[in-house]
């Protein structure tokens, strides 16, 4: 029997009498993307670096295992078969790429002769082969990026974390990125994804959960969470205003914008119903001159569970990285920086 990649279960941190993470339960399967959605402060990076082994989760949590091992009696044996791509590069601008990779492969304890195989591997993998011998300063931020995986990737991890890897990039950077993580699913390997490009979750995630006020509102795939909120609709607009009022009559259940001479009428975006309001229309004899079909995507779902305020969990904007945590314990630093 195959074992999730990740599984924690009652996942909780607070700083002071500030609750960041409420009790949260996530499942993620070997070989999927699993991305993690929230607003600003929800708290997506605190997960990460809990899972990552970067700050300990409060002691009240339940069991949290990451590659089959026990976050607090194995973190070692959690480390090493993880990496972590941060909000922030961790490249050194002061040396090239491949200076970079290098370093990498030392921490990693590689022989030299492995070392730079796997970095030359790697650099060509990311398209990295001709800027290799620059200063990484030089370099764009899609190229830091895709470094910054790269790096990532030296110690061969089975499971990668992604804390907002396309922040900052331009669309055809941020698409390049995709095709990157893609690849790196299709050869075994378990991405957990945070992002607050909804669109970025919508190609890529396997399995979305959406963080808000320290708990998961909702998860399951993009479609599962689409079907959670109303407001799919057929929208006709007409050119004749005979023809548009025409239309209303005979149709049921439509709103009207008189102004723009359009009607909308509510729709779950199946063909069933898409043909009901042709039916009815062509045996009124009217035609549209305009018709479009709105689902629900996951803008909507975002809005939809995260638009409520708090109410008393403690969390706030600030709460992926607090300010002044009350009495932070030794436990609560960052253990070392792992890649």
């Amino acid at each position: 029997m195959t074992h999730p990649a990740i599984a924690a279960h009652g996942l909780r941190k607070s700083y002071g009498d500030k609750v960041v993470l409420d009790g949260i339960d996530l499942v993620v399967p070997e070989g999927t993307i699993f991305s993690l959605l929230g607003p600003n402060g929800a708290g997506k990076t605190t997960v990460v670096n809990i899972l990552s082994t970067l700050v300990s989760a409060d002691p009240a949590s339940g069991t949290i295992r990451v590659g089959g091992h026990d976050l607090d009696a194995e973190p070692q044996a959690v480390r090493a078969g993880i990496g972590v791509t941060g909000q922030f590069s961790a490249v050194d601008g002061l040396i090239t790429g491949e200076e970079n990779m290098l370093l990498m492969a030392d921490l990693h304890h590689l022989p030299k002769k492995e070392g730079r195989r796997v970095a030359a591997e790697l650099l060509e993998r990311f398209d990295l082969v001709e800027a290799a011998k620059k200063p990484a300063a030089a370099y764009s931020g899609g190229m830091k990026r895709r470094l910054d995986i790269a790096m990532t990737l030296v110690g061969s991890p089975r499971i990668i974390f992604l804390d907002e890897p396309t922040t900052g990039l331009d669309p055809r950077s941020r698409h390049t990125m995709w095709q990157i993580i893609r690849e790196l699913v299709t050869g075994g390997v378990t991405v957990f994804l945070t992002t607050q490009y909804l669109e970025e979750a919508d190609q890529l995630a396997d399995r979305i959960a959406v963080l808000h006020d320290g708990r998961i509102a909702a998860e399951g795939s993009a479609e599962e969470l689409k079907r959670l909120v109303p407001g799919g609709h057929v929208r006709l607009r007409f050119a004749d205003p005979d023809a548009y009022r025409a239309a209303a009559a005979a149709l049921h259940d439509v709103a009207l914008d008189d102004e723009a001479l359009a009607l909308q009428i509510p729709s779950d975006g199946s063909q069933r119903e898409l043909r009901a309001v042709l039916d009815r229309l062509d045996a009124a004899g009217i035609e549209a001159d305009e018709l479009t079909v709105h689902t629900p995507d996951l803008d909507d779902v975002f809005f939809a569970l995260t638009s409520s305020t708090s109410t008393g969990s403690g969390t706030g904007d600030t709460a992926d990285v607090p300010s002044r945590p009350s009495n932070p314990s030794q436990s609560d630093q960052p253990k070392e920086n792992v890649r």
